[in-house]
């Protein structure tokens, strides 16, 4: 392990390095386009990685759909409107249930919006941004530090359940600057999975990826097949975290930095004597569903915390069943919320 201070989109290009990536087709796109700079300076020479800018979004997902197909290690990073472009690519990797890891550092929004930070693609993200019933694992870094560790482990989680998996940050984690702690270089793959278009097998069995099925009938099956994953990632992979929820009578939530301001908002409101915990979840999809209804039967309020106009708020709601009241506060445009501002609503809405 090596420790190094670093801004979180080169920390997030650096651990796909040592998490033996194959290869990197991707576009520049404010704020993220680190990432791509920082690959062309260090992949290439130390591990063999490819490393190529596309001549779009499109084309980027694309090439990500063929390289992974043949059974390699492959990642794309862009930002709002960039990961709008790679939604019908996106799609097709999830019916062929082919593994990929995708960062999206969130930017403002709707629109070509601003380059400022925002979390307003988490619909994008969690309820599948492309066309049909289908998912991406989602995770949510709060910090430089998860940056390193979520793209470790997204690629495993994409390896594992043969599923596209995604880093959904946001544009102020991928530009800060924390210390992290880097985990030791990994070698890239020799052997690939017996699913993948490496060549014309041995024994002659042709080998075809797609996500293309004219038949209902084996369209359905595919469909089922999916959702039969599906239902296992939301059993194995829910990931969360709380904290000074023993004793809370008030839950504060958010995902990513929203999450960060809400344990300094719920630091202050102790010091004042209220009883806040917060919970963080850590996988947007799984969604924690069972930790909200579990403390919702519990709590006075739990108050949802958003760089958007109200969007996981949705989930929690529907986690809690009514259980207790869920009220939201949001920034939108690039603007992020703080913690003064989050304490004085909760205490207008609250008490």
């Amino acid at each position: 392990m090596s420790k190094k201070l670093m801004k979180g989109n080169e920390a997030l290009a650096e651990a796909m390095i040592r998490a033996g990536c194959d290869a990197y087709f991707g576009y520049p796109i404010t704020p993220q386009s680190e990432v791509i700079e920082y690959l062309s300076r260090e992949a290439t020479n130390r591990t063999g990685m490819v490393v190529l800018q596309a001549e779009s979004e499109v084309a980027a997902i694309n090439m990500i759909y063929g390289s992974a197909a043949s059974g390699r290690r492959v990642m794309t990073t862009s930002s709002s409107p960039g990961i709008s472009l790679m939604q019908e690519g996106l799609s097709y990797i999830a019916a062929a249930e082919l593994p990929c890891l995708v960062a999206n550092i969130n930017r403002g929004g709707p629109g070509l919006g601003t380059i400022q930070p925002s979390q307003g693609d988490y619909f994008q993200a969690t309820k599948g941004g492309g066309h049909g019933d289908y998912h991406l694992i989602v995770l949510a870094p709060s910090s430089v530090q998860e940056m390193v560790d979520y793209t470790k482990l997204g690629f495993e989680l994409a390896e594992k359940y043969r599923c596209p998996t995604m880093l959904l940050a946001d544009g102020a984690i991928g530009q800060m600057m924390e210390k992290v702690e880097l985990f030791e270089q990994m070698p890239r793959k020799t052997e690939f999975p017996d699913w993948a278009t490496t060549g014309k097998p041995k024994n002659g069995d042709r080998r075809i990826i797609t996500s293309l099925f004219i038949q209902p009938e084996k369209m359905e099956q595919i469909n089922l097949g999916l959702q039969r994953k599906y239902r296992e990632i939301e059993k194995n992979e829910v990931r969360f975290q709380t904290i000074n929820t023993e004793d809370a009578e008030y839950i504060f939530t958010g995902f990513g930095l929203g999450a960060r301001i809400c344990t300094k908002a719920m630091e202050s409101g102790r010091a004042k004597g209220y009883k806040i915990g917060v919970v963080r979840p850590q996988t947007l999809y799984p969604f924690p569903v069972e930790i909200y209804n579990q403390l919702s039967k519990k709590v006075k309020g739990i108050l949802d915390v958003e760089m958007n106009a109200g969007q996981m708020v949705e989930d929690v709601r529907l986690a809690v069943r009514g259980n207790t009241r869920v009220e939201f506060y949001g920034r939108m445009g690039g603007i992020i919320a703080t913690p003064d501002e989050i304490l004085e609503y909760f205490e207008k809405m609250f008490l």
